[in-house]
C-alpha cells in the first residue's frame, strides 16, 4: 500500500486544519520503553497548553490573533468605565420638568408653591437641558404646552438641576420661546448667581448607522436614568405637535419613555446629538417597543437662537 508523501497530504489537507503525523510503523521494546517512557495523560494536556492557546486564538485569514479572553474582559471594564464617566461628566447638564397646576388661584406665592406639594397638582413630567450658563433650558414643546396655552394663570413650570458644585436647585422657570413645528421650547429660569453647566453640543451631520448613544432623563419621574443604544437610522420623518413633519429625525433604540421627552441624546464622547422626543409604544401597556425619535441637534442649533432671542421661530417674524 502507497503512503502518501507529506507535501501531498498537506497540500490536500482541508482549509485551516493542522497538519498531524501519527507514525505508527514502530513499536518501542520493552528496553526502548523503559528508556524513554510515554507521555502521561497529564504531560501531554500540559504540553499541548501553548498548542491549544495557539488554536483558540488563530485567525484564519489574518496575522493578529484574536484577543484572549483576559484582554476582553479588560476591553469590556474599560468600555463599562467610560460609560460610567460619561454620565457622570453629562448628567449634571440635564434637567427635570414638573409642569403643574394651582390648586388655589389666589396662591400666586413661588415658594409655596414650590416648598409645598399640595398647592399644586402635577399635570406632567419631563426632561431638558442646559442650554447655556444663564440658565436657559432647552426641552421639548410638547412637554410644556399645557404652560404654553394657559390661559387662566393657573399652570407653573418645576425645574430640577444641579449646580457645578453638586448642589440641587429647584426653581420656578418661565417660557420664553416655543416652537411647536419642531417640537422645541425654552425655558429659563434664575439660577441665584450660581455657576452652572452646560451641556456639550455636537452635529448631527456625520453620525452613522450602529454607533453608540445614550439617552439621559426622568422616565415616570426617575431623575436621572441613562439609557444605552445605537443610532438605529437617520433622515426619519416624524409628526410635530401642530400636525406638520419633523424631518431628518434619528431613530435610536435606547429606551425612551414617558418622561425622557426633551431630554439629550448623546454620543460616546458626551456631545449632545438630539433631543429626544417620540417613541413608538407597545399597544395596551405604553411601553417603549424600541423604536424611538430625537430631533437632530443640527435642526436645534438652527432654531433655539432665535427663540432666546425672538421668543418664536425665525420665519414666523416675516
Amino acid at each position: 500500500m502507497m503512503v502518501a508523501s507529506l507535501s501531498s497530504v498537506l497540500r490536500n489537507r482541508p482549509q485551516y486544519s493542522l497538519p498531524i503525523t501519527i507514525n505508527c510503523s514502530k513499536l518501542p521494546s520493552n528496553s526502548e520503553f523503559t528508556r524513554n517512557p510515554p507521555l502521561t495523560r497529564r504531560k501531554t494536556i500540559f504540553l499541548s497548553t501553548p498548542f491549544l492557546t495557539l488554536l483558540l486564538n488563530f485567525n484564519p485569514g489574518s496575522a493578529t490573533p484574536l484577543l484572549s479572553a483576559d484582554a476582553l474582559e479588560l476591553d469590556d471594564e474599560q468600555e463599562e468605565s467610560s460609560v460610567v464617566r460619561l454620565f457622570q461628566e453629562t448628567s449634571p447638564s440635564v434637567v427635570f420638568i414638573e409642569v403643574l397646576e394651582l390648586l388655589n388661584s389666589s396662591n400666586n406665592s413661588k415658594e409655596a408653591l414650590l416648598a409645598d406639594g399640595s398647592n399644586a397638582k402635577v399635570e406632567g413630567t419631563g426632561s431638558g437641558f442646559l442650554w447655556d450658563k444663564f440658565g436657559h433650558i432647552v426641552t421639548n414643546y410638547h412637554v410644556v404646552a399645557k404652560l404654553a396655552t394657559d390661559q387662566y394663570g393657573l399652570q407653573r413650570c418645576k425645574v430640577t438641576v444641579v449646580d457645578a458644585q453638586g448642589t440641587k436647585i429647584s426653581t420656578e422657570a418661565k417660557i420664553i420661546g416655543i416652537d411647536p413645528s419642531y417640537d422645541l421650547a425654552v425655558l429659563k429660569f434664575d439660577s441665584q448667581g450660581k455657576e452652572l453647566t452646560p451641556a456639550l453640543l455636537g452635529t448631527s451631520s456625520n453620525l452613522h448607522v450602529g454607533q453608540n448613544c445614550f439617552a439621559i432623563g426622568n422616565p415616570y419621574g426617575y431623575e436621572n436614568t441613562l439609557t444605552t443604544g445605537v443610532v438605529s437610522g437617520l433622515g426619519r420623518e416624524i409628526p410635530s405637535p401642530n400636525g406638520q413633519a419633523i424631518r431628518g429625525a434619528i431613530q435610536t433604540d435606547a429606551s425612551i419613555n414617558a418622561g425622557n421627552s426633551g431630554g439629550p441624546l448623546i454620543d460616546s464622547y458626551g456631545h449632545v446629538i438630539g433631543v429626544n422626543t417620540a417613541t413608538f409604544t407597545r399597544k395596551g401597556t405604553g411601553m417603549s417597543s424600541g423604536v424611538n425619535f430625537a430631533i437632530p441637534i443640527d435642526t436645534v442649533l438652527r432654531t433655539i437662537p432665535a427663540l432666546i432671542v425672538y421668543g418664536t421661530p425665525y420665519n414666523n417674524r416675516y
